[in-house]
């Protein structure tokens, strides 16, 4: 399988200046998962660019503004 990563850049929305995984989403997904985290592209940008990435601020943010922010 080819990695589309310069259409993945076109949804990513990582604000983390020197991200090595930006527009590489397999390798993001994994190693936020190792971390016990979600990609920011799970969150409002507001949110990601606290770079609270827990599960549990997942679930808060979807809770107070539901499916589609």
């Amino acid at each position: 399988m080819d990695c589309k990563k310069d259409k993945n850049m076109e949804a990513c929305t990582c604000s983390y200046g020197s991200c090595s995984k930006k527009g590489l989403c397999c390798e993001c997904i994994q190693y936020h998962r190792k971390s016990g985290e979600l990609p920011g592209c799970f969150f409002p940008k507001d949110i990601e660019a606290t770079y609270d990435r827990s599960v549990e601020r997942f679930v808060r943010t979807f809770q107070e503004r539901g499916r589609w922010w």
